[in-house]
């Protein structure tokens, strides 16, 4: 049995993005995968990597049960908005304060390359958009996929990295969204 986690970065609750995290985790469950969540906004953490990597800031107790979930899942999947181009403030601060050194990756002694602690574990991102795909590839070099995928989840071992833009959210109809969840559950089905 497959074990997969959802991970969904918007902070509104009525957003898209919690309807798109929804029918990938009812595809997930009708496949017969064990499913977790994580809803970033409802953690009570401090986002701010106040020390950076100098000193070690206690993790409070749900970044502890979210990386649990973390060491638990075969494959994560990342349900998130581009905002100006990026993540969300709220899923930056929870990359930033539990991908840490010793946990998802471990620099080597007097080298400058490191151990990818998350080896073994595949990921997909479904982000929405307001713009076209191409438009956001082309002319902006899609800088939250190349944070998330190759700097964050590709520097840490997880491969491969799938993925998958919704949008034009921005003024979609009903019909459109309907399709858009419809794909989404056939991600899930299929554990993509």
């Amino acid at each position: 049995m497959k074990k997969i986690l959802i991970i969904n970065g918007h902070p509104n609750a009525e957003s898209f993005n919690f309807g798109i995290a929804e029918s990938y985790q009812k595809g997930a469950v009708a496949s017969g995968a064990h499913v977790e969540t994580i809803t970033i906004a409802n953690l009570n953490f401090n986002p701010n990597l106040q020390f950076g990597y100098q000193k070690r800031t206690n993790l409070e107790p749900d970044l502890l049960e979210s990386w649990e979930k973390i060491k638990r899942a075969d494959h994560l999947v990342w349900i998130h908005p581009v905002w100006w181009g990026g993540l969300p403030a709220i899923t930056k601060g929870f990359i930033d304060r539990l991908f840490l050194p010793g946990m998802a990756f471990e620099y080597r002694e007097n080298s400058v390359w490191w151990d990818k602690l998350l080896k073994g574990k595949t990921a997909h991102i479904i982000t929405t958009l307001d713009q076209p795909s191409w438009y956001y590839r082309l002319f902006f070099g899609r800088p939250s996929v190349n944070q998330l995928k190759k700097s964050t989840l590709e520097f840490c071992g997880v491969k491969p990295v799938r993925v998958s833009y919704v949008g034009i959210i921005k003024g979609s109809k009903e019909e459109q969204r309907k399709k858009w969840l419809e794909k989404v559950y056939n991600y899930g089905l299929k554990n993509k």
